[in-house]
């Protein structure tokens, strides 16, 4: 996962889902990509596994301005959050799960 990003801050309306605890994995996705569905099945885990971390997907089709907002330029796109809505880390592809869990040290 790539580091710091510029400190972007999204909220719960922005997102349509409440933000986690500790940190939030948000996954910009659109219909048919493959990779997203791998991602979503990493995302989930990770967020299963550690407390107070919440996965929010988010249709990159459905949400355009936001997607400009945050230059996301493909999807999967997955974005790291702190537990203020920070962006801190950012990636693009299929996100391996020991990088997510590494990303999200930096997040909580």
């Amino acid at each position: 996962m790539r580091g710091r990003d510029d400190g972007k801050r999204l909220d719960a309306a922005e997102l349509g889902a409440e933000l986690g605890r500790r940190a939030t994995l948000v996954q910009f996705s659109s219909a048919f990509c493959a990779p997203c569905r791998a991602t979503r099945r990493v995302l989930g885990e990770v967020a299963g596994l550690v407390p107070g971390v919440t996965h929010v997907e988010v249709d990159a089709e459905a949400h355009l301005d936001l997607v400009r907002r945050l230059d996301i330029l493909k999807t999967p796109t997955v974005l790291v959050l702190d537990a203020e809505g920070r962006v801190v880390r950012r990636a693009t592809g299929q996100p391996r799960k020991a990088d997510v869990i590494a990303a999200l040290g930096e997040a909580v």
